[in-house]
């Protein structure tokens, strides 16, 4: 009759319990080894538990490079903001810097232009536009202290730019010659004929001429003539060739000298009245030295 389970269970736990008790007696045999107890348990728990961290940092491992790697992602994010801030800071210092350098420019050239003799200009800055893109006007940082009145001329370096129309003590409005309120009188440079310019609104000017006997030719130079704007500034270009038809009198367009989207800075003709103009000689304003050379032609 075989043993029951119960007396076979408890001769193997007793079997297993001598054999441990043996292998911790060997283990634990001072005097030959040297080491003390502790020692010994020490390294002994170490050589059990070596089995189970090489299992547990074997999974650890890829879970912390997995961290580490977030990290340096996010690190990286973090740099990579810092630098586009940076690349966008010198970006806006560039074009800060680039248009400092226009105007600059601009002033410079304004400062060299060089009026006829004798007529003294304040150079001002447009400070303000209309409040609307269909508003012909510019407001400028000048004013009455500075000796500028209504119907005054205003260049810049390219020609005409317009006419002052409304004068405070410390700034004025500039009425464009773009303004359907705006007549320029004027002369073809090449022919000598003359008529009117006015403006339409828009980017371009109307001429009229009642009496014209030659054609306009493109790219012919439209000066004033004198009779309201000091004689001999550039108002601007034809467009085209035309040709007065029989009884009737020549219209064609101009092209502005001025370019009225890029102005920044003026200067007003304070040296210079209508009334000054000697109607009688007519011969001196073929002659009249101008704002800028005509010679140059078409821009």
């Amino acid at each position: 009759m075989f043993p029951s389970g119960r007396r076979v269970d408890r001769s193997t736990a007793l079997f297993v319990t001598l054999l441990a008790v043996g292998f911790l007696i060997a283990t634990f045999d001072v005097r030959s080894s040297g080491d003390s107890i502790t020692t010994v348990i020490r390294g002994g728990a170490q050589t059990l538990a070596a089995p189970v961290q090489e299992a547990i940092d074997f999974v650890v491992r890829p879970v912390v490079g997995f961290v580490d790697g977030i990290s340096n992602v996010a690190g990286l994010s973090d740099q990579n903001e810092r630098l586009e801030a940076e690349v966008r800071r010198l970006e806006q210092r560039l074009r800060e810097t680039s248009a400092l350098e226009r105007r600059v420019a601009e002033l410079e050239a304004i400062n060299d232009l060089a009026p006829p003799e004798d007529l003294a200009t304040v150079t001002a800055r447009i400070y303000s536009a209309g409040a609307s893109t269909f508003d012909q006007i510019r407001l400028i940082n000048r004013g009455s202290e500075n000796g500028i009145v209504v119907g005054q001329a205003v260049v810049d370096e390219d020609g005409l730019v317009g006419r002052v129309d409304l004068v405070t003590r410390s700034s004025s409005r500039v009425r464009l010659i773009t303004d359907p309120l705006v007549s320029v009188g004027v002369r073809v440079q090449d022919t000598n004929q003359t008529g009117v310019v006015t403006g339409r609104g828009d980017d371009v000017l109307r001429l009229d001429m009642f009496d014209a006997t030659q054609p306009v030719n493109k790219g012919a130079v439209v000066l004033t003539d004198g009779s309201l704007f000091p004689p001999g500034i550039v108002v601007g270009f034809a467009d085209e060739t035309k040709s007065a038809d029989v009884g009737f009198a020549l219209r064609t367009t101009i092209d502005p000298a001025a370019a009225f989207s890029q102005l920044d800075f003026v200067k007003v003709v304070v040296g210079w009245s209508p009334l000054d103009a000697d109607p009688e000689a007519d011969d001196s304003l073929v002659d009249a030295p101008s704002f800028t050379d005509p010679g140059l032609g078409r821009r």
